[in-house]
């Protein structure tokens, strides 16, 4: 087995901030990745890393623990065992295991002659799983751009949780007073008095349908049950779900899970979460960072296992080096993807791999 990396740049089309970048001193134009690629004889299977600062995970940090890794003992027939070795090499780096479980996964499914989600028999329905597109926190006014580009996607994403929420959203309604609109706080309130008040206000939009992360996760678990008996909204939990494990607390104080690759470590952790949240009755949701469409892809394989989507990280960038599943109108598809079998990516041009990094 031969494994490559390769650190990458992604452009976005409009300054990138949440609360926590506000709270930091603002957003950014750039979101960093690191591309995996595995290669066994004529089998090949792509990956990605995220970078994530709420997370720790850095490119120099990915990087280090994939050079640890011997690839020797990796293996597309052993996916389980693979994971086992990786996970007995360093505890945590869950982006680095993110981008190795899906690089895995797609290289069996490639061998197997199936896409992915057959191999995991979920299937794929089209014309099923619409995604959100997500407008980051900024002015009113570049609010109203962001929402007038959007406007052919039928669900919106808003953060919020910093000054200027109420006239951001006042922003929103002015171009669109009737779209299905979901609330993303990132943490942003600190008390379970502030988030119950920004709740009740949010609920006098008739069409905002849920709310994600009201506070932060290191909230003791009775001040987020308090939350959730009086919500006069549904209550999503991300940054408090990293994996199934935490299933069990998310099912106390939350109405449903956002499920993410990078947190769970890949396919394989997320299609776990995911079954767990359900038998547990919750709702589910696949997120996303700002990705390319390996991961976007990647997720949407699971997507027989959701209620909403949350797939649009790809969609925010202006140089993805990969095509997959689309999201014409928020729908997502595989009618388009340009192959037929594992996670059904390809590169859009030049190999991006060229100058990369392999061990």
């Amino acid at each position: 087995m031969k494994l490559e990396y390769l650190p990458y740049d992604l452009m976005l089309n409009h300054t990138w901030a949440i609360s926590r970048s506000v709270a930091t001193g603002g957003g950014s134009k750039l979101a960093s990745v690191v591309l995996v690629r595995l290669q066994d004889k004529s089998t090949t299977g792509l990956g990605e890393a995220p970078v994530s600062r709420r997370y720790a995970q850095s490119a120099a940090l990915i990087q280090d623990f994939l050079r640890l890794v011997d690839p020797n003992k990796l293996s597309f027939h052993d996916i389980p065992g693979s994971m086992a070795y990786l996970e007995k090499l360093a505890p945590n780096h869950s982006s680095a295991k993110c981008a190795l479980n899906v690089a895995l996964v797609d290289g069996a499914a490639r061998q197997a002659g199936q896409p992915v989600y057959d191999l995991l028999g979920l299937g794929f329905t089209e014309n099923k799983h619409v995604t959100s597109l997500s407008i980051g926190i900024d002015t009113p006014d570049m609010v109203r751009r962001k929402v007038a580009e959007a406007a052919s996607y039928p669900i919106l994403k808003l953060k919020i949780g910093a000054p200027g929420d109420q006239e951001n959203l006042a922003a929103l309604r002015q171009l669109d007073p009737q779209k299905t609109v979901r609330v993303d706080a990132n943490e942003g309130w600190t008390t379970k008095e502030e988030a119950l008040r920004q709740l009740e206000w949010l609920a006098r939009d008739p069409h905002l349908e849920f709310v994600e992360q009201p506070m932060p996760a290191s909230t003791p678990l009775p001040d987020l049950a308090w939350l959730k008996s009086r919500s006069p909204l549904p209550l999503f939990a991300d940054e408090s779900c990293h994996s199934a494990r935490d299933i069990s607390d998310c099912a106390q104080c939350y109405h449903g899970v956002n499920v993410k690759l990078l947190k769970t470590g890949g396919i394989t952790g997320a299609h776990e979460t995911l079954q767990a949240a359900r038998q547990a009755g919750l709702k589910t949701m696949l997120g996303c960072m700002i990705e390319t469409s390996i991961l976007i892809t990647a997720a949407a394989h699971l997507a027989e296992l959701t209620d909403h989507l949350d797939l649009d990280g790809n969609l925010l960038i202006s140089n993805d080096p990969f095509a997959g599943a689309t999201a014409s109108l928020g729908a997502v598809s595989f009618a388009a993807a340009p192959a037929k079998i594992g996670l059904r990516v390809k590169s859009r041009n030049a190999d991006p791999f060229g100058a990369s990094v392999s061990s």
